[in-house]
């Protein structure tokens, strides 16, 4: 590879100073038209490419945003890849089922990535995606906030304490909780009032029947609410949140599935309300193979709207959130708080759909 091209090379080539040189790449407009060429076309034959670190040195500013989310892959239990072997395997395989796909739990952050890496491109940025696995000490998080201009963290995924640090450098925003006290902006749904409507659907069809619960982790603020939702739905009905079976996952299909087993095992419940579509599939998959009936025996519900839950036999009932619109609008609110440091923290909420499907209809 050649020596690549400096600002000095340029402006050389163009006769002229580096400042100029400067100007017709930040403002051209404001250059004569003549000079201005006689830049670019040195730009162009020289192969020149501004150095980022330098323009954000002089700007104070990367043109880089970061996202950063929790890993629910482990990366140690990832198979080896030999790239330099694969010429040697086979050009495909067949299987006849998916259910342990790798990343299946990232469908619902997949999306929300898509949506932060189409505006953050819209809007003139690049974006930098930071996954925390045993990460203990936040030390990605930490190193991604020196690179990038703002970050963009999924609730709880940073402690508070570390995430308060943060904010002292850097403007930040939270996707997927409510704000609790602090002075950070907010990208969030309504997850306790639409939730709170899909219990009321599922006791319209169960009666007095028993409920189950798929709760999600514990520190997640998203299962929290939606947990709140349920109880407060089931309270108003006159049934009491306590005598609910809850039983806990971590948003994986996997931990749907051993949730699954368990109630195969112990008694299937009138009806099962998840804490996300993952889970719910999950459990679906070990009542079918136990010849528990859905809806028949038992209604089954998920929460946030993947496709994968419309090509399940029945398909689920779920409460489809605006995935990819979550992503987007935290990269704009991000470019707000930079444009607007000293404006008032901002909370975002979108809504939510409530998709009534054969999982959760009792046959007539």
């Amino acid at each position: 590879m050649s020596k690549a091209a400096t600002v000095y090379d340029v402006a050389d080539r163009a006769g002229v100073s580096i400042a100029t040189v400067s100007r017709v790449l930040r403002s051209p407009e404001a250059v004569r038209p003549v000079t201005r060429e006689r830049v670019l076309d040195a730009v162009a034959a020289l192969g020149y490419v501004p150095s980022g670190s330098a323009r954000g040195l002089a700007e104070r500013r990367t043109g880089v945003l970061g996202l950063y989310f929790p890993g629910f892959d482990a990366a140690e239990d990832a198979p080896p890849l030999d790239v330099l072997s694969a010429a040697a395997r086979p050009p495909f395989t067949v299987v006849s089922d998916e259910q342990d796909a790798p990343h299946s739990s990232m469908l619902f952050l997949d999306e929300v990535l898509r949506g932060a890496e189409l505006e953050a491109w819209k809007q003139g940025f690049v974006l930098m995606v930071g996954v925390g696995r045993d990460d203990p000490d936040r030390s990605t998080v930490r190193d991604m906030a020196g690179r990038v201009d703002g970050l963009m963290v999924l609730a709880r995924s940073v402690p508070d304490a570390v995430l308060a640090r943060l904010a002292r450098r850097i403007p930040v925003v939270v996707l997927s909780g409510p704000p609790r006290g602090d002075a950070y902006d907010h990208v969030t749904v309504s997850n306790v009032e639409a939730m709170g409507e899909l219990t009321r659907h599922v006791l319209s069809q169960v009666g007095e029947g028993e409920i189950a619960f798929l709760a999600g982790p514990a520190d997640s603020p998203d299962a929290e609410q939606r947990w709140e939702g349920v109880s407060t739905a089931l309270a108003a009905a006159g049934r009491d949140p306590a005598a609910v079976r809850i039983l806990r996952g971590d948003f994986t299909r996997a931990s749907g599935r051993r949730a699954g087993e368990r109630l195969a095992r112990d008694g299937v419940p009138a009806a099962l309300i998840a804490a996300n579509d993952q889970m719910a599939l999950g459990a679906m998959d070990v009542f079918r193979g136990a010849g528990v009936r859905v809806p028949d025996d038992v209604l089954v519900t998920g929460f946030d709207g993947i496709e994968a839950a419309t090509l399940v036999s029945p398909p689920l009932t779920t409460i489809r959130q605006p995935m990819i619109e979550l992503g987007r609008a935290a990269v704009q609110v991000l470019a707000r708080r930079l444009e607007q440091p000293d404006a008032p923290p901002l909370t975002t909420r979108l809504p939510l759909q409530i998709l009534l499907r054969e999982s959760s209809t009792r046959p007539s």
